[in-house]
C-alpha cells in the first residue's frame, strides 16, 4: 500500500481561506535591451498572461527575453542561461538535449540541483523521485527564460537550493498571425520552425477565445564522430476568456528525440591520440518520449483577490541502448568480441564496438501528475499596505524502469537484469506575506514540504517505504532610497529531496537512513539603473549545507551516493551599458557582462557513503564500493577541499553594435574557470594515491579520464542580424568560431566541448 496522509485536505482549506496577492508588473532585474526594437516591427500585442513572476520578487533574479534570445541565435539552453550570473552550464552531447545546469557552486551532474518549471508549473519528469533531467525542449520553444534565486524560491519546490528556471511559452497574440524560419550549418544542421496563433472575441457568449500552436524540427551531428540527432516538437496553447474574472488556460505538447551516437567518455589517450572528436560508440541508441498537458484556470472574486488553479499531467518514456556506461569498471566488451577491449581504449587503439556483442538497454518510463491552487490577494489586514501569496500542491510521480542485456551489438531486447517500481507522493504548502511601508518591504514566508516513497523489485516481489516532512522559513527585506537604485535581502531554508532509489534498500526494502539536503541560503545585493541606457546588479551570497548530497560516480568513479556538510560563497554581477540610449544615438555600441566570483566553494566534512541505499548488488560491487568508501568516507573527502565542479570564475562578456534600422552585430567571450575533477582535489590523474586499490587497479584509474583538473577554457561566439524589411530578418552565427578544443567534464570520462559551428537563416512574419 502507498502510504497517503489525510491532514493535507484540511490544511488545503486553511490555506485557501488565507488568500495570497495578485501580481503586480515591476522592474525586471535583468532584461537586457533589445536594439531591434527600434526598427520598424510589425504590430504584435499579445494577450496578457500572470505566468511572468520575476519582476514581482524581492530577491536576486535575471530574465533573458525574447529578443535577446533571437537576436543571439540561441542554439541551446546552456548557451542562453550562460548570459545570467550564477549560472554553470556544462555541456554534454552539443545539442543541449541533457543539459548539465547548477546556481552558485553546486555540482551541475544531470542539473539535479535545479528546478525547472513551464509557465510556473512543474517541468522535472520526477522532481520528488529521481530530479535527473534526460529530457529538455528545443529553446526556440521559449519566448522568454526567468531565473529565480534567493528567498522567493519559498513560492515553488520541491527544490529550493539555490534556484529555478521558470520557461515562459509564447503568449497569444490578439490578431492572427505567426512566422516561420529556417537554420542551416555545418555539421548537416537543419532547424525549421513554425508558429501560428490568435484570438477571436465574442464566441458563443465568451469574451474570446484562441491559441497558438508552435512546431520545431531540428537535427543535426553532435559533438563527436558517429553521433546524430532529431528532434521534434510541438506545442500548443489555448485560452478561453469566459467573461472579465474567468479565464482558462490549456497547454499541450509532444516531444520526440531520436539520437544516435549517444557517446561514453574518452580515457586520457584516446583523447591526445585519436582527437577530441573520437567516438566509437555508434551502436548506441538515445529515444526520448515525452506527452504533457495542463489547464490552470483563474477566477478573480474582485480587482484584489484571485484564485489560480493548475492541474498538471505528463509521460515520458525513456530508451537508452549503449554498449558503456562507465570506463575503466564496465568492460563487459572483453569477454565479448573485444579481447584487448580495456588495454586498447586504455592506449589510445581505436576499437570497433560491431565486435563486441554486448548492449544495455535501461528503459524508463516516468508519469507526473498534480493540482495546485493559488490564491492572491492585495489587503491590509493588519493595518498595513500587503501582498499575500499562498498555495497548496498535491503531486504524484511513477517511475518503472528495466534494464535489458542484449547479446549483440545492436540488439533491442534481451535477458532483464532490472525490473523496478518506484513511487512518490508528495504534499505542500507556502504563504509569504509582504508588508509594504513607503520605500521598504519586508517579506516572512513558510514552506512546508511532506513526502512519502515506495520501491517495489518486481522480480523478488521485495518492497519498502521511506518519508520525511520538512519546515521551510524564509525572510526578505527590500529598500528604495532613490527610484534608481533597489537594495534587497534574503534568507531561507534550502530543501531537495533523495530520490526514491536512494531512500529504499532494493534488496530488502528496507528505510535507509538518507535525509534530504539542507541548507541555510543568504544574499544581499543592490539593482541600479544610474542613467538611462545603463543597469547593473550586484549579489553576494552565503550558502551553507547542513547536508548535501553527491551522487554516485561524481568525484570518484564507483562511489555510491555520498552526503556530507558545505559552504558556498560568493559574488555575482551583471551589468549593461547601451551607449545609443545614454547619448540619444541611432548609432548603439553596447557592452554587457555577467560574471560569478566563488572563491569558496569548501567541503566542510568528509562524505560519507550510504552504502546501504541497495545500489550495491553482488560481492563485486560491494567490494568496489569499499574500496572507495575507505572508513566509510568517499576517498580523498575531507574538510577544507574544493568541491568538484565549482570553479572559481565565470565570465560571459559581450561587446556589440546595433543601428536603428534593425541592424545588430556582437561578439560574446564565455570563460569558465579551472576546476577540480573529484574530492581529492587532484592536479593530474597521476597523483592519484597509492592505496586506491591494486597496481593495475590504480593505472586503469589513472588512464580512465576521469581524474586530473579540468583547465580553464574560453569559447567566442558571433551573432549578426539585419531586418530587411519589417517582415524578414536575416541571421548568421557563429558558434565556438575560433574552434577551441577543450574539456568540460571528467564524471564518465572526458567529455570535450562542441566544435565550430556556423549557422545562417531567416525569419519570415506574417
Amino acid at each position: 500500500m502507498r502510504n497517503k496522509c489525510g491532514v493535507w485536505p484540511v490544511l488545503l482549506v486553511g490555506v485557501l481561506a488565507q488568500g495570497a496577492w495578485a501580481v503586480e508588473p515591476a522592474e525586471v532585474n535583468f532584461d537586457p535591451i533589445n536594439d531591434a526594437d527600434r526598427a520598424e516591427a510589425l504590430p504584435s500585442v499579445e494577450v496578457a498572461e500572470s505566468v511572468e513572476k520575476a519582476a514581482t520578487f524581492s530577491g536576486s533574479t535575471s530574465v533573458i527575453d525574447k529578443q535577446t534570445l533571437e537576436r543571439d541565435q540561441v542554439f541551446t539552453v546552456n548557451e542562453a542561461l550562460r548570459k545570467a550570473p550564477g549560472v554553470y552550464v556544462r555541456d554534454e552531447e552539443g545539442f543541449g538535449l541533457r543539459p548539465n545546469i547548477a546556481f552558485r557552486g553546486q555540482n551541475p551532474f544531470r542539473s539535479t540541483k535545479v528546478l525547472f518549471l513551464e509557465d510556473g508549473i512543474p517541468f522535472n519528469f520526477a522532481p520528488y523521485g529521481d530530479n535527473d533531467i534526460y529530457y529538455h525542449p528545443p529553446i526556440e520553444r521559449y519566448d522568454g527564460i526567468e531565473i529565480y534565486k534567493g528567498a522567493d524560491l519559498t513560492q515553488f519546490g520541491p527544490q529550493t537550493i539555490n534556484g529555478a528556471i521558470n520557461y515562459l511559452t509564447p503568449k497569444v497574440p490578439t490578431t492572427p498571425g505567426g512566422f516561420v524560419s529556417f537554420t542551416g550549418g555545418n555539421r548537416d544542421y537543419l532547424n525549421g520552425h513554425a508558429r501560428y496563433g490568435g484570438m477571436v472575441k465574442n464566441v458563443q457568449g465568451l469574451d474570446a477565445v484562441g491559441g497558438v500552436v508552435d512546431y520545431i524540427h531540428k537535427e543535426g551531428m553532435e559533438n563527436r564522430d558517429n553521433t546524430f540527432a532529431v528532434v521534434d516538437d510541438a506545442n500548443l496553447k489555448s485560452i478561453i476568456d469566459f467573461d472579465a474574472r474567468n479565464r482558462l488556460t490549456l497547454r499541450g505538447d509532444f516531444y520526440h528525440q531520436d539520437e544516435q551516437g549517444a557517446a561514453f567518455g574518452l580515457t586520457d589517450a584516446e583523447y591526445r591520440k585519436l582527437g577530441a572528436r573520437y567516438n566509437p560508440d555508434k551502436n548506441a541508441s538515445f529515444i526520448n518520449d515525452r506527452w504533457s498537458t495542463s489547464a490552470t484556470y483563474e477566477h478573480s472574486f474582485n480587482k484584489d483577490v484571485t484564485l489560480e488553479t493548475s492541474f498538471y499531467w505528463s509521460a515520458y518514456e525513456r530508451n537508452w541502448w549503449r554498449q558503456q556506461n562507465q570506463f575503466p569498471t564496465e568492460n563487459q566488451c572483453s569477454s565479448r568480441g573485444i579481447a584487448n577491449y580495456v588495454q586498447n581504449r586504455e592506449n589510445g587503439i581505436a576499437v570497433d564496438m560491431n565486435d563486441c556483442n554486448y548492449n544495455i538497454g535501461r528503459k524508463r518510463n516516468y508519469e507526473t501528475w498534480g493540482i495546485a491552487p493559488t490564491l492572491h490577494a492585495k489587503h491590509d489586514l493588519f493595518g498595513v499596505e500587503s501582498h499575500l501569496d499562498a498555495g497548496f500542491r498535491a503531486h504524484f510521480e511513477n517511475q518503472y524502469r528495466r534494464q535489458i542485456q542484449g547479446s549483440s551489438p545492436t540488439a533491442r531486447d534481451g535477458t532483464l537484469l532490472e525490473n523496478n517500481q518506484r513511487f512518490a507522493d508528495a504534499y505542500s504548502g507556502f504563504f509569504q506575506n509582504q508588508f509594504i511601508w513607503g520605500n521598504w518591504t519586508a517579506t516572512p514566508g513558510v514552506r512546508v514540504e511532506s513526502v512519502s516513497y515506495q520501491r517495489k523489485d518486481v522480480r523478488t516481489g521485495i518492497a519498502g517505504g521511506n518519508g520525511m516532512t520538512e519546515i521551510l522559513p524564509s525572510f526578505a527585506v527590500t529598500y528604495s532610497p532613490i527610484d534608481q537604485a533597489t537594495l534587497f535581502f534574503g534568507i531561507h531554508r534550502g530543501f531537495a529531496p533523495p530520490r526514491v532509489e536512494d531512500s529504499v534498500n532494493n534488496a530488502n526494502g528496507a528505510a535507509v537512513e538518507i535525509g534530504p539536503e539542507i541548507s541555510w541560503n543568504a544574499e544581499f545585493g543592490v539593482r541600479a539603473r544610474p542613467a538611462r541606457g545603463v543597469k547593473a546588479e550586484a549579489t553576494y551570497f552565503h550558502n551553507d549545507f547542513d547536508t548535501l548530497t553527491a551522487l554516485g560516480t561524481v568525484g570518484g568513479v564507483d562511489t555510491p551516493v555520498a552526503q556530507g556538510k558545505a559552504l558556498y560563497e560568493g559574488l555575482e554581477l551583471m551589468a549593461r551599458a547601451d551607449l545609443g540610449d545614454v547619448f540619444g544615438w541611432a548609432h548603439n555600441p553596447y557592452a554587457q557582462v555577467a560574471y560569478t566570483w566563488l572563491p569558496t566553494a569548501e567541503t566542510t566534512s568528509s562524505f560519507h557513503c550510504l552504502t546501504d541505499s541497495g545500489q550495491a548488488t553482488g560481492s563485486s560491487q560491494n567490494a568496489t564500493f569499499t574500496r572507495f568508501c575507505p572508513g566509510g568516507n568517499v576517498f580523498g573527502s575531507a574538510a577544507g577541499k574544493r568541491a568538484p565542479y565549482a570553479p572559481e570564475n565565470l565570465l560571459t562578456a559581450t561587446l556589440g553594435y546595433s543601428y536603428a534600422s534593425g541592424f545588430d552585430a556582437h561578439l560574446e567571450a564565455v570563460f569558465v574557470g579551472e576546476q577540480f575533477a573529484d574530492f581529492m582535489n587532484l592536479n593530474s590523474a597521476g597523483d592519484l594515491p597509492l592505496d586506491v586499490g591494486t597496481t593495475a587497479q590504480r593505472n586503469a584509474l589513472i588512464k580512465s579520464g576521469q581524474f586530473g583538473k579540468i583547465n580553464d577554457y574560453v569559447v567566442v561566439n558571433f551573432a549578426s542580424s539585419y531586418k530587411v524589411r519589417k517582415d524578414l530578418t536575416l541571421f548568421v552565427s557563429m558558434k565556438n568560431m575560433l574552434d577551441n578544443t577543450y574539456i568540460v567534464d571528467r564524471v564518465r570520462g572526458i567529455q570535450p566541448g562542441a566544435p565550430r559551428l556556423v549557422q545562417a537563416g531567416f525569419k519570415y512574419e506574417f
